[in-house]
């Protein structure tokens, strides 16, 4: 079994590395579109025909299986993408929704994430789906934080503290009771000791990559291969490399370099 992984650029090696101590048999395809995010600033269709076009090439390059570990090309083109392609494919608001769901006893949901994917609402949809009430934060400093390695570092403490002060006002002031807190950005699993710290302590914190990974495996229990990974992509490989092997919490030492277009 061959995995393919997308995303715009590193955070989706979170997912990665949770795929890795979930299925260490598969092989992986991890593909950052580096050259082209961030996908947020883009519009709909922008994002649409980016996304489509790496997860053909990871197709192309022999994947079976494709996780878009991308919140926003999940958010706004996982139709296209399943459209552009002959392998199933699973996206990270469907495997943090379903994972809601599983633990919510209150039904109430509560979401964190960057702004384009709070925008997009795709969240708050999942979640009414499943007959969840949803409410959704954007905390757009917490991806440069994460990006800087700054994980442990007293601003982004206090940033925590803010944000997750402000969610919970919102909270009571919608009338919800929440249980449950999905982190809706793949650079948020690095936080998640530091968000846990911050939230009342009934809650539980979905972290969207080791969902997802759980999700992937239980649906390729039979899955096996040499386990390997390449990584692929379309931006310098040095910053990929350096900035990579921090969320994929190993080095990372080949990446090859490719181009995808406009």
């Amino acid at each position: 079994m061959k995995i393919g992984v997308f995303d715009s650029g590193v955070g989706g090696l979170t997912v990665l590395r949770a795929l890795l101590e979930r299925i260490p048999s598969a092989d992986y395809l991890y593909l950052g579109d580096t050259a082209r995010l961030p996908y947020g600033a883009k519009s709909r269709a922008t994002v649409a025909r980016y996304a489509a076009s790496s997860a053909r090439f990871l197709v192309a390059q022999g994947a079976e299986f494709l996780v878009i570990a991308c919140n926003t090309a999940s958010a706004l083109a996982l139709d296209v993408i399943r459209d552009a392609v002959p392998v199933p494919v699973l996206g990270v608001v469907e495997t943090g929704a379903n994972a809601a769901q599983a633990s919510s006893a209150t039904r109430d949901v509560l979401v964190v994430a960057t702004a384009a994917t709070v925008e997009s609402h795709a969240y708050l949809l999942a979640c009414e789906q499943r007959n969840l009430r949803a409410l959704e934060k954007a905390c757009p400093l917490l991806v440069p934080l994460v990006e800087e390695g700054w994980i442990e570092h007293p601003v982004t403490s206090e940033v925590l503290r803010i944000y997750m002060s402000e969610l919970m006002t919102q909270a009571v002031d919608s009338a919800l009771n929440p249980d449950t807190l999905v982190l809706g950005c793949t650079h948020y699993p690095l936080l998640r000791a530091q968000i846990e710290r911050a939230v009342p302590m009934r809650w539980r914190v979905i972290d969207s990559a080791a969902v997802t990974a759980e999700q992937v495996a239980g649906m390729l229990e039979a899955s096996g291969g040499a386990g390997k990974t390449q990584f692929f992509a379309t931006d310098s490989v040095t910053k990929f490399r350096a900035l990579g092997s921090r969320f994929l919490g190993r080095p990372i030492d080949g990446v090859d370099l490719v181009d995808l277009g406009g």
